[in-house]
């Protein structure tokens, strides 16, 4: 599956929900309807000043790209751009906001509207592995100096895993092609972009935050640097663990 994700898109898909007591603003930059075993989405939440979203848990793999504002999660602070990874049947928080609130793109292989409270749903949550990482924050490059660059530059932010877990920055200099790392394992990946522009064949320019999901390289197409160089992140997604995967076969059985 190739799947693109635009401001536009998100623009006509601008709304406020409400979950767990707490009204976010939510805008969706990537849709792919909801089938169960690859819809991927991206969403970008706006929490309020000073909220507090309890520790709670999702039903499937997850990023989170913290991109505006700051705040905690648990007491591992926040603050732009970091990525943070939760595994399925992970619980982590609370997520609180600070004094500007916190601006965050939840990013999933998998529709899924919601979530768990880890206090009080206790009978949902499923054994199996538990998986974190958090990455340190990132240093967006400013236009200048990612205009200037000459050769690529590489950091895998969060370690790749032999599961297929992993993140990894790559700057680009001005209109060359970008060489998009793949972590062998992985069940998809999601890129997006940090800074400049990013040229994907046969598909109209990439500007900030707009986005690619792709479920196997051979299905990537040729990607290019725009004529201000770009800065991207590819988020490399882990296979949902074995046991999660029984869990939801059963389900659909019934």
């Amino acid at each position: 599956m190739l799947a693109f994700g635009t401001e536009k898109q998100a623009t006509r898909r601008r709304r406020v929900v409400r979950a767990m007591g707490i009204d976010f603003g939510k805008a969706e930059w990537m849709e792919c309807g909801t089938d169960a075993q690859l819809s991927p989405t991206i969403s970008l939440i706006e929490q309020p000043p000073r909220s507090v979203l309890a520790a709670h848990f999702h039903r499937n793999n997850q990023f989170q790209l913290f991109v505006g504002g700051g705040g905690f999660i648990g007491r591992t602070p926040i603050e732009p751009v970091t990525i943070h990874y939760a595994g399925a049947y992970t619980g982590y928080g609370p997520l609180v906001a600070g004094d500007e609130g916190i601006r965050y793109f939840t990013i999933r292989p998998v529709c899924e509207a919601g979530a768990h409270a880890v206090a009080t749903a206790r009978d949902l949550m499923v054994r199996g592995p538990k998986r974190h990482a958090t990455s340190a924050p990132v240093q967006v490059l400013e236009p200048t100096v990612l205009a200037s660059l000459s050769e690529v530059q590489r950091d895998d932010v969060i370690t790749h895993a032999p599961d297929g877990l992993g993140a990894t920055v790559v700057a680009v200099p001005p209109a060359d092609v970008i060489p998009v790392p793949w972590v062998a394992a992985a069940d998809g990946m999601f890129l997006l972009v940090l800074a400049g522009t990013l040229e994907p064949a046969l598909h109209a320019p990439l500007s900030v935050w707009e986005s690619i999901f792709v479920s196997h390289p051979q299905e990537l197409p040729m990607l290019r640097a725009g004529p201000r160089g770009a800065q991207i992140v590819c988020a490399f997604v882990p296979a949902k663990a074995d046991a999660y995967r029984q869990v939801q076969a059963q389900e659909t059985r019934t």
